[in-house]
């Protein structure tokens, strides 16, 4: 399982964004990005997710990348 900081860069480069972007702009929304623990899939949740649903893996590994970042 990669480690917290691989799955948030991983999540960054694929939205194509820093993070002080990513922050910048998912701040204030109500879904965000998070992103697979175990596969890397990216799928939309809550912002405090860390315990998201991913369909690949059938297991709950989706951390949002506000939880990746320490934020919330």
């Amino acid at each position: 399982m990669p480690n917290e900081n691989h799955g948030l860069n991983e999540l960054l480069d694929m939205e194509g964004m820093s993070g002080e972007e990513f922050l910048e702009y998912y701040a204030f929304h109500g879904i965000v990005p998070g992103i697979c623990k175990n596969c890397g899939a990216v799928y939309n949740y809550e912002p405090d997710q860390d315990k998201g649903w991913c369909d690949q893996c059938e297991k709950n590994t989706v951390v949002s990348g506000l939880m990746l970042m320490g934020v919330i």
